[in-house]
């Protein structure tokens, strides 16, 4: 991995720390919602360690009751660690930051087809996704996350 990866992803898990720490200390009153999109704490199972892994993520949008995660990692060329170690372990835990009650998941990263009918409405929700994904070659994945 190259230094400028290397200070990137020490910038990313700054971010997330910082944020935990807000929704920590505001008891979930700010930092719930990036924009509309509402705010999660995600544990995924780390692919290599098998240590409980925690991150912050935004869901654009939910289909039924299953819950939508876009692996954009800001349009960087990897994919996020994250989301590498929910492929390898699908069983996850999600909590609302407001403070609603875990949840339990199995994620899955949908299809192509699927994807062309929903990254019109992740567009929608968050332009952003569009962005990212002109920055980069890699196909963005998108998870979706069901009970």
């Amino acid at each position: 991995m190259s230094l400028f990866d290397t200070i990137k992803d020490t910038q990313l898990q700054t971010m997330n720390l910082l944020h935990q720490t807000v929704l920590c200390v505001s008891r979930g009153r700010i930092g719930n919602t990036l924009g509309n999109m509402p705010v999660y704490k995600v544990t995924t199972t780390g692919r290599t360690s098998g240590k409980k892994r925690t991150v912050m993520l935004t869901s654009p949008l939910r289909v039924d009751d299953a819950y939508v995660f876009v692996a954009s990692k800001g349009g960087d060329d990897r994919d996020p660690d994250w989301y590498r170690n929910m492929v390898a372990n699908p069983e996850i835990v999600i909590e609302p930051a407001d403070g609603g009650a875990p949840i339990a998941l199995l994620a899955r990263t949908i299809s192509e087809d699927e994807k062309a009918e929903l990254w019109p409405q992740i567009v929608g929700a968050y332009k952003g996704y569009a962005d990212y994904q002109s920055k980069t070659d890699r196909d963005i994945p998108v998870v979706v996350a069901s009970p």
